[in-house]
């Protein structure tokens, strides 16, 4: 097999019957990816989701290539935001073009510290696997919302119009 489409929940992919689906979470994530891969040998992993817009000017899909880790914090050792201690991979980067995406096991509805266009649950760990396997990465997400206090409401309405959206842009690229 040559793309593998990944997408965290069914919810995501309404109507797209090529998905296989990880789970919410970087462990979810990291672990079913990774049993994925054993099963279907893949050249290229396809990540497709919903997800908060903290630069509030992205609407619709937009391609990530730079990932990180939100929620690894361990400044009070001296380390930076987003940095894993001893681990020699500090950010995940594809390509220079396309926007940054936070990934952190937490849904983000108030401003955090860290400065990327959007936020995910997923990407930062399904890219970590894909660098470590030496496997091409390609992650779509729809800004379902602006990570705000709205965002839970917001997220549940665009669902069904992410996966939309997600379907016509698939056939044009791949």
């Amino acid at each position: 097999m040559g793309k593998l489409f990944l997408a965290a929940i069914k919810e995501e992919t309404i109507g797209l019957d090529y998905f296989n689906h990880v789970g919410v979470g970087k462990i979810n994530a990291t672990y079913n990816t990774l049993k994925l891969i054993n099963i279907h040998k893949p050249k290229l992993i396809i990540n497709y989701g919903t997800a908060g817009a903290i630069n509030t000017k992205l609407k619709g899909i937009v391609e990530c290539t730079k990932f990180y880790q939100r929620d690894m914090d361990v400044r009070g050792l001296d380390f930076e935001l987003g940095e894993t201690p001893f681990d020699k991979i500090k950010e995940i980067i594809t390509s220079k073009d396309g926007y940054s995406c936070g990934t952190g096991d937490s849904f983000v509805n108030k401003k955090i510290d860290m400065e990327v266009d959007i936020v995910d649950m997923e990407a930062y760990a399904i890219a970590k696997v894909c660098k470590l396997e030496n496997i091409e990465f390609k992650c779509f997400k729809y800004i379902s919302d602006n990570a705000d206090e709205n965002a839970d409401n917001d997220w549940d309405k665009n669902l069904a119009k992410g996966a939309m959206t997600f379907a016509s842009l698939i056939s044009t690229q791949f």
